[in-house]
């Protein structure tokens, strides 16, 4: 299966979407808690696929989407979202994001999301 980046602020979302996707036999690849070091694991570990909070310190998902597009424009890139946050969902996807989950996680809406991008 595939090879996957988890970013978000919160350690205990991250946990809960590695569970969700090694049931799945998915690889996690690596995890960050804000953006920047998304940006660095991408360039070091190449993913097959990125799952990316928007809102997080030091640089929030938008900005991080943007930066990881700018290395490989290729890349596959799911926003996770709060609901209301729909303004900046619609940014993320204007940044090169390809498809958005929203919080708290369904695990067959993410799986969905998952198999429609690899």
């Amino acid at each position: 299966m595939a090879a996957i980046l988890v970013v978000d602020d919160a350690k205990f979302m991250r946990v809960t979407l590695a569970r969700i996707l090694q049931k799945a036999d998915h690889t996690v690849a690596g995890e960050a808690e804000n953006g920047k070091e998304a940006v660095e694991l991408y360039r070091r570990l190449r993913p097959e696929l990125v799952i990316m909070d928007i809102t997080m310190p030091v640089m929030n998902g938008i900005e991080a989407v943007r930066a990881i597009k700018e290395i490989d424009p290729g890349a596959k890139i799911i926003i996770c979202s709060a609901l209301g946050q729909q303004r900046m969902v619609v940014e993320a996807i204007e940044a090169g994001a390809a498809d958005f989950i929203v919080k708290p996680f369904e695990e067959s809406r993410v799986l969905e999301a998952v198999a429609r991008l690899l």
